[in-house]
């Protein structure tokens, strides 16, 4: 198990499904009230681009997205302040925590108890980061197109690289061509199921131990719940053998 979207693919699993939903929607609502400071008009400003992008994949409804835009254009701008997180998690894994909050000391106390309760500690900015690199990630599911057919065309739309899993396609992008090749991938394969900015790891660590495995995963899980959190990237990788036997 890969430390960023087979995490995903666990919890929610794990998950319920309603929870899962509703959390999705409050995150990118708060990446649309982030996104519509560069502009509500969606052709001039690609970061809104994306996000309404992201609605769409997961059916936000209309109503939701037109409001956050309305009171853009009336000019009441969220406070949101983007802050990014750095340290270790048990077993030497290094972790990228991304938010977005109106409340710095707020968020800062919850993403740094959540470290202490399992084990791990937080770094200074930079301490684990350059591990990582900074990429675009597009999802489709795999029942869509066949493996060659994906590969054609991410190399006819400008993509760096897929990754195939058990479910699903990972079409790897740069930072700058991102929102160019999801919009040629939407164009001819319709909405992906999933588009953002990641952090992907160099190299992954592997996790062997079910105990240091456990408290990766809680507290991945418990990050992932705060409310002002919107990604939690990792550089680990756990045995399938030990991921059945821990019950999160």
């Amino acid at each position: 198990m890969a430390g960023h979207s087979k995490f995903k693919n666990i919890m929610h699993r794990k998950g319920a499904q309603d929870a899962r939903r509703a959390k999705r929607f409050a995150r990118l609502t708060k990446e649309l009230q982030v996104a519509v400071r560069g502009g509500t008009d969606p052709s001039s400003n690609p970061r809104l681009r994306s996000a309404l992008s992201a609605c769409r994949a997961v059916n936000m409804p209309k109503d939701n997205i037109e409001r956050v835009i309305k009171k853009a254009e009336d000019g009441e701008n969220s406070n949101l302040e983007e802050i990014r997180y750095e340290g270790y998690a048990p077993g030497g894994v290094a972790l990228i925590v991304d938010a977005l909050t109106d409340n710095r000391n707020r968020t800062a106390a919850e993403v740094r108890s959540s470290f202490t309760k399992y084990g791990g500690n937080l770094g200074e900015t930079g301490s684990v980061s350059f591990m990582f690199n900074n990429v675009g990630q597009i999802v489709y599911k795999q029942n869509i197109i066949s493996e060659d057919e994906i590969f054609d065309i991410a190399i006819e739309v400008g993509a760096n690289d897929v990754k195939v899993d058990e479910n699903n396609y990972e079409i790897i992008t740069s930072i700058n061509e991102f929102n160019n090749v999801r919009e040629k991938l939407e164009s001819a394969l319709g909405a992906p199921d999933m588009a953002e900015l990641i952090w992907s790891p160099e190299n992954n660590v592997q996790i062997d131990d079910e105990r240091k495995a456990t408290s990766i995963l809680k507290l991945l899980d418990t990050l992932d719940n705060c409310e002002d959190v919107q990604g939690v990237y990792g550089n680990f990788e756990i045995n399938d053998e030990i991921l059945k036997k821990i019950d999160l």
